[in-house]
C-alpha cells in the first residue's frame, strides 16, 4: 500500500523531506505541497510531479487520497497545522519543535490523542547509526551503569541573523537537538545549569540571543550530562558522543569525506576536515526516520518518537533559558508548573 501525503512547507528542510519521500522510499509518495510563497510550492510540484501546490495548508491536507501530512513550515506554525491535520483525520509527521509555549504544544497532543492518529516528531539524530550504537552500548549494560554523558555540538558557521531573531534562541533552534539526544540515551533528566556567552559574532548578541553554550545536566537516574555548543568551528561540522559507564565507555568521532592519514617524513596529517554540512552527516537519518514513519502507518506500529518525546526538550531548552537568565540551576519540574 502507498501512503499518499501532503508536504507543508518547501523551504530547506520541505526539499529535503520531498526528494527523501520521492526518491528514497517506494512505498510513499507526496500528493500536495503547501508553502505560502506559493513560487517554492510550484517549484516543488513541478521537480516531483505532484499534482497540487498551493498556498493553503488547509487545501494540501485536505486534498483527495492524502493519508498523512508532513510538516516542515516554520516553527510558529507547527502546532496549529498539527491540530489541522489531526482534526481531518491524518497521520502527521512533525519537524521539532512543536511549539514554542507548553500551552500549544499540549493543546496539539491532546487533538493527536483525540483524533487517534499517528504523530512522529522529526528528531532525527536518535536514527543516525553511530549514536544507535552508543545507545544500544548503555542499554545492554555493556559499558555498564551509566555515570557521565558528553555531547559536543558544533555548528560550522552562524545561522543568518534573520533567523535568529525568530528561531527561539540557541536553546530551541540548536541545542534542543542535544536536549533530545541526551534523554535518549540516558533517560530523563531533573536539573539544568547552561552558560552563554557571545563569543562569535556581536550581531547574535544584538539580536539577543548567544552563539556559545555549556549545559551540565543532572539526570534522575544520578548520572551526569554536560553538553557544549558553538555557533561556528572552523574546522566543520563537529559531532561527538561519549558516554562513560562504570565499565567502559561508548564514543563516536566526527564524519569525514575520508579516513586517509598521509605519513610523510615531515609529519603525519589527516587528509580531510569534517563534513561541513548537515545534511552531509545527517542525510541517512532523514530517510530512515520517514521510512520508519511510513512502516508505522502500514503495520499499526508504535512510532519511535513520539509527541511526548517531542515535548519534553521544550521543557529542557525552557530550562536551559531560564538558568542562563538566572544563573542558577532550575529544574524541570519549575518550567512544569508555570
Amino acid at each position: 500500500m502507498t501512503i499518499n501525503m501532503a508536504l507543508i512547507g518547501a523551504g530547506r528542510i520541505g526539499n529535503v523531506h520531498a526528494q527523501t519521500i520521492m526518491n528514497m522510499i517506494p512505498n510513499a509518495k507526496i500528493i500536495s505541497v503547501a508553502d505560502y510563497y506559493l513560487p517554492a510550492a510550484q517549484a516543488l510540484a513541478e521537480q516531483y510531479h505532484i499534482p497540487l501546490a498551493t498556498p493553503d495548508h488547509s487545501k494540501a491536507i485536505h486534498h483527495p487520497g492524502v493519508d498523512a501530512v508532513v510538516i516542515a513550515s516554520s516553527t510558529d506554525t507547527h502546532a496549529t497545522f498539527m491540530i489541522d491535520a489531526a482534526n481531518a483525520g491524518k497521520h502527521i509527521f512533525c519537524e521539532k519543535p512543536i511549539a514554542s509555549t507548553l500551552s500549544k504544544i499540549d493543546e496539539a497532543l491532546a487533538t493527536v490523542k483525540d483524533a487517534g492518529v499517528k504523530l512522529q516528531i522529526g528528531f532525527n539524530r536518535r536514527f543516525d547509526t553511530n549514536f544507535k550504537r552508543i545507545k544500544h552500548a548503555i542499554d545492554s549494560g555493556e559499558i555498564g551503569t551509566p555515570q557521565l554523558l558528553h555531547i559536543i555540538s558544533r555548528d560550522p558557521t552562524p545561522p543568518p541573523i534573520e533567523y535568529i531573531k525568530v528561531s527561539g534562541g540557541i536553546f530551541f533552534d540548536m541545542t534542543i537537538h542535544d536536549f533530545d539526544m541526551a534523554r535518549f540515551l540516558f533517560g530523563d533528566v531533573e536539573e539544568i545549569y547552561a552558560a552563554g556567552a557571545v563569543l562569535v559574532d556581536d550581531a547574535i548578541g544584538q539580536a539577543g540571543d548567544i552563539d556559545t553554550t555549556h549545559i551540565t545536566l543532572k539526570f534522575v537516574n544520578g548520572a551526569i550530562g554536560t553538553i557544549d555548543n558553538s555557533r561556528q568551528a572552523a574546522y566543520g561540522y563537529d559531532q561527538r558522543v561519549e558516554a562513560f559507564g562504570s565499565l567502559g565507555s561508548a564514543s563516536n568521532a566526527n564524519v569525514f569525506p575520508d579516513q586517509v592519514t598521509i605519513s610523510t617524513g615531515d609529519m603525519i596529517k589527516r587528509g580531510s576536515l569534517p563534513v561541513h554540512f548537515f545534511l552531509d552527516r545527517y542525510m541517512r537519518t532523514y530517510i530512515q526516520e520517514l521510512t520508519e514513519f511510513v512502516d508505522c502507518i502500514q503495520h499499526d506500529k508504535l512510532v519511535p518518537v513520539s509527541g511526548y518525546d517531542g515535548r519534553v526538550p521544550v521543557v529542557m531548552a525552557m530550562a536551559a533559558q531560564q538558568s542562563y537568565a538566572e544563573n542558577r540551576p532550575v529544574k524541570l519540574s519549575e518550567i512544569e508548573k508555570h
